[in-house]
């Protein structure tokens, strides 16, 4: 092949393994009442989607896709992981059964090797983080057998991997991690060309400190700048600050050049009572303006990364009701579970601010002072709330004693009013360790106290 030629083909397979510069979206699937994965795609060209990430191989999805111009991202399970490290067979057999399969025709261009894998500290999640490099190599080499260039390897991680992240210049990757693990992946993403993928949401850091964090700061509609007492470099907002950490962390290991893609970040439209900060206002304010960063020409970058395109992916294409945890991990989507958009957005970046519908005010951005409670959600089954109640009760600490024969609380005697009280105690007692007014689906939160009601 002459050499001209042969420039033009690497180009061409470059270019072709290059994000689209289009707005990705999460497709999640932890709901009962989610739309088919049929509509889910005609949603998602509607929307003009650039690409898409799942959180497995769906082969129904992937061939759903097929045809259409949408850039897909494809996950090895956490729980494959050290099958496949340790095995180029499974590897092979992996590619063939989740790539080959729908390559060319569906446009896979990211395989992503479990999620969040070193947010997992249990003995088993260790076992993990030693096996993660080793699996992404085998498949690497699974689709070099394939003479398939144009997909890259890759591995989400939270911002759970750094040790510190403010200022950015200080940004450290955490010492359980930094040489056993991440000096290991950062040749195979620097070698391989490939992203450092990253989940990263500006809620969190706000929401759990919004008296000193400025909300137009996390939204990009400050006029704030902030210098960077050790890089100089001047930030506008929290999610660049956030990313130049993640570049730091790398260059401290000396890695100067692998490139950032954003896995998963948004801000979420609902929450429980306490959940500061989570409104359709915010959320649409800052996906609408984080869409406008991200697709605008020239490429904006980082200010430790001027000029260059971020690949990124909003989480989540719908809000998914089986999620468990506090009640904004049920409310990150785009679209109801009916398909309707629960605000206006153009992934396109085309349609300026001015063009929106007015959005409802948000009246919970500074943190609730009021009481709230946890209690039965209505209409919900018997059979499972008694499960649940008994779930409470069984763990100690007193928490049912008031609902024994002859005590106070013991009536009505109600299941709904049993459970109610478990929940509600149960959360008193645990929620400083992490605990939710969740139970599957079957506690909502109330500022209203059910005592009064019983």
């Amino acid at each position: 092949m002459r050499g001209d030629a042969l420039l033009f083909f690497s180009l061409l397979v470059l270019s072709d393994a290059m994000p689209s510069g289009k707005i990705g979206v999460n497709y999640g699937r932890l709901g009962n009442n989610l739309p088919s994965a049929g509509q889910s795609i005609e949603s998602l060209r509607a929307m003009k989607a650039g690409s898409v990430k799942l959180y497995d191989a769906n082969p129904e999805i992937l061939r759903l896709l097929a045809g259409t111009d949408i850039r897909v991202s494809i996950m090895v399970p956490n729980y494959e992981i050290i099958n496949i490290a340790t095995n180029q067979t499974s590897a092979n057999k992996w590619v063939e059964d989740n790539v080959l399969a729908y390559h060319p025709e569906t446009m896979i261009r990211t395989i992503l090797v479990g999620n969040e894998v070193l947010s997992y500290c249990s003995d088993e999640g260790k076992r993990m983080w030693n096996h993660l490099v080793p699996a992404m190599r085998r498949i690497k080499i699974s689709l070099r057998a394939q003479d398939i260039r144009n997909i890259k390897v890759g591995t989400p991680l939270a911002m759970d991997v750094l040790q510190t992240t403010f200022p950015p210049s200080t940004g450290t990757f955490r010492p359980d991690i930094s040489t056993a693990v991440m000096v290991p992946l950062l040749k195979f993403l620097n070698s391989t060309k490939s992203f450092f993928f990253i989940d990263v949401y500006p809620y969190f850091p706000w929401s759990a400190d919004p008296i000193n964090i400025n909300l137009d700061f996390a939204l990009f509609q400050s006029n704030i700048k902030y210098t960077d007492p050790g890089s100089g470099l001047v930030y506008t907002n929290l999610l660049d600050q956030m990313l130049d950490s993640v570049v730091f962390a790398m260059t401290r290991l000396g890695f100067h050049s692998i490139r950032l893609s954003i896995a998963e970040t948004g801000w979420p439209s609902a929450g429980d009572t306490g959940d500061t900060g989570a409104s359709i206002y915010n959320a649409a304010t800052y996906n609408r303006n984080l869409v406008t960063k991200m697709t605008g020409r020239p490429p904006i970058g980082t200010p430790a990364r001027p000029g260059l395109f971020i690949p990124a992916f909003i989480f989540s294409l719908y809000d998914e009701n089986q999620k468990t945890g506090p009640g904004t991990e049920r409310h990150w989507g785009l679209l109801h579970a009916n398909g309707t958009s629960i605000y206006q957005i153009d992934l396109t970046g085309k349609r300026a601010s001015s063009e929106y519908e007015p959005l409802p005010a948000t009246h919970n951005d500074m943190p609730y002072g009021g009481k709230s409670w946890c209690v039965a959600a209505p209409d919900v089954n018997l059979t499972e709330l008694e499960g649940a109640l008994t779930f409470a009760c069984s763990q100690g600490n007193g928490i049912c004693e008031a609902l024994t024969p002859g005590k106070e609380c013991y009536e009505p005697l109600s299941v709904i009013w049993h459970a109610s009280f478990a929940f509600s105690s149960y959360w008193a007692k645990f929620r400083s360790q992490g605990a939710s007014c969740y139970f599957n689906g079957l506690a909502v939160q109330t500022t209203s106290d059910p005592s009064e009601s019983a």
